[in-house]
């Protein structure tokens, strides 16, 4: 089973990556827990993500499309970085993040969501969407 675990925003993370003897002391904590991570085989991706004064999003209403500058609003509603996870079930992912240093200075929280396989569609999606799919996924791995 293949999991995004998402790193929630804090103001501390909007505000960007400032040095300091604690960020340093939290990218080594870090460091050392996504190298168990792949060691294990669980980790397939992971990054941080800049603050959202440097990001887009773009609003869809039909054929109209609208692009909204950042900082955004409700700051533990963002992202402040992911990984993607192949776990046995949810439970082993679970145990991972509670293995995890606190990513951020303060209080925060993680976010665990179970990612659309092709078999969750079956009876569907056709056989031509499947057949796309996994060709598309075989050139992302070929890269």
């Amino acid at each position: 089973m293949r999991v995004m675990v998402f790193v929630k925003a804090t103001a501390d993370s909007e505000e960007g990556m400032k040095p300091s003897a604690k960020l340093t002391e939290m990218f080594e904590a870090m460091g050392k827990f996504n190298e168990e991570l792949v060691k294990a085989g669980v980790m397939l991706a992971g990054e941080g993500l800049k603050p959202s004064s440097e990001g887009k999003r773009v609003a869809f209403d039909g054929p109209s499309r609208t692009v909204i500058d950042g900082p955004f609003a409700e700051t533990r509603e963002l992202v402040a970085g992911y990984w993607l996870w192949e776990v046995k079930d949810m439970a082993e992912a679970v145990e991972w993040v509670k293995r995890c240093p606190n990513p951020m200075f303060g209080p925060s929280e993680i976010e665990i969501r179970p990612i659309y396989e092709m078999a969750d569609f079956e009876g569907i999606v056709t056989p031509e969407i499947v057949a796309q799919e996994e060709e598309l996924r075989e050139k992302l791995s070929d890269r």
